[in-house]
């Protein structure tokens, strides 16, 4: 994923504090039904419904702009191990998508309490104003537009196309940056104001906290996975290597970008016996292609917060979320908050999440968002291991 300004995570952790505060103190100096305080949470409100609004108009435009250069790119770079690399990223990613939505139905259930319908929207305190603005198109349309301009760009000569498409993706990419990602922490801040405001705020913290344990304990298990198959692939014990990979792995906890852990990707790579030539293809493009942390997080998260507002997760809803996600994950290494940007469509549209729903996921993978990197960027690892075997076969 691109990396992120150092300190986002701390922001919105101060976000979740404020929120939570300023929520609280209504209950906390029995101002709770005062004119004053009303209004300051419905001025919350307002806000997160604002920024919700813009942020399901620019999600189409993203996923287009993003998803077509990425597949362009991808194109481009094709050779007689581009089609294997992209096929074990795609099955790892779809593997632990199902992985972690059988887990979640196994644990989840008796982890998730069902909350009210109350403790999980923002109704008791309506807001100011909206502004309904409609996305250009939905998140399907925007889908199939973005493989197919992706694809046809990646089999043309010609390069106009190509760079209207770049300069869109860079103005979607300057928006981000400069006007949701800073507004982030703010508009979580606004969602636990409101949970905090309507007394319900313990059962949607146990929730987050037991959600955020999970996430990270099947990440660390997907990983161990990952080397397992490695080493009966290759008939050695790749596991012990795992030792080797400390560094990328800090590295990524620390930077939450992919990208920006490549070389030290690439130096753990060879430092396990991967050919140079195969390191320096695979890593590279595992950091574009294989997320297989943010699948984690957003399947299992989706889960949760699904359970705790009532709703049954089946595999019927989740099996073309989960296909899907794969493919969209493409758009995720371009996309600053990585996956639930890229994805958050998909949840909107295949999953049914409401916009305080969407503001839970979002908040949950933020803040695990450094972990489900460092997810990424070892599997990488396996997965050059596997095309270094096939290569040397």
């Amino acid at each position: 994923m691109k990396q992120l300004k150092f300190g986002l995570l701390a922001k919105l952790l101060l976000g979740i504090l404020s929120g939570i505060l300023i929520g609280s103190l209504g209950t906390l100096l029995h101002i709770e039904n005062t004119g004053f305080f009303i209004s300051v949470v419905r001025l919350f409100a307002t806000f997160t419904t604002l920024f919700s609004t813009f942020l399901s108009f620019i999600i189409p435009l993203l996923i287009v702009s993003f998803v077509s250069v990425g597949l362009a790119d991808l194109g481009k770079k094709a050779n007689k191990l581009f089609g294997i690399t992209l096929l074990f990223a795609y099955l790892s990613t779809i593997i632990a998508g199902f992985a972690a939505f059988f887990a979640g139905k196994l644990v989840l259930p008796s982890l998730i309490q069902p909350i009210t319908a109350s403790e999980v929207t923002a109704s008791t305190f309506p807001t100011f104003f909206e502004i309904n603005v409609e996305p250009i198109f939905g998140v399907m349309t925007a889908l199939v537009l973005a493989f197919l301009l992706g694809l046809g760009m990646a089999n043309s000569e010609t390069s106009a196309l190509n760079k209207c498409i770049h300069d869109l993706q860079s103005i979607i990419s300057m928006t981000l940056n400069k006007v949701i990602i800073p507004l982030i922490p703010v508009h979580i801040a606004g969602l636990f104001c409101s949970i905090a405001a309507q007394g319900e705020l313990l059962a949607t913290v146990k929730m987050f906290l037991q959600l955020f344990l999970l996430i990270l304990v099947f990440q660390w298990g997907y990983i161990l996975l990952q080397f397992v198959v490695a080493s009966v692939a290759t008939k050695e014990n790749q596991v012990a290597k795992l030792s080797n990979l400390f560094p990328a792995y800090f590295t990524a906890l620390g930077t939450q970008s992919s990208a920006a852990t490549i070389p030290v990707n690439l130096r753990c790579a060879k430092q396990n016996g991967i050919k140079g030539d195969i390191a320096d293809f695979v890593i590279p493009l595992g950091a574009t292609i294989h997320l297989a942390g943010d699948t984690i997080c957003l399947v299992i998260g989706a889960m949760g917060i699904m359970l705790a507002n009532g709703f049954t997760p089946d595999l019927a809803m989740f099996t073309p979320f989960i296909f899907m996600l794969g493919i969209t994950m493409v758009a995720a290494p371009g996309v600053p908050g990585g996956g639930v940007m890229a994805a958050l469509g998909l949840i909107s549209s295949l999953l049914g999440f409401t916009e305080p729903m969407q503001q839970l996921i979002i908040s949950l993978h933020f803040s695990q968002d450094s972990f489900g990197t460092a997810c990424n960027v070892t599997g990488d690892q396996a997965i050059a291991t596997l095309v270094n075997k096939i290569d040397m076969a």
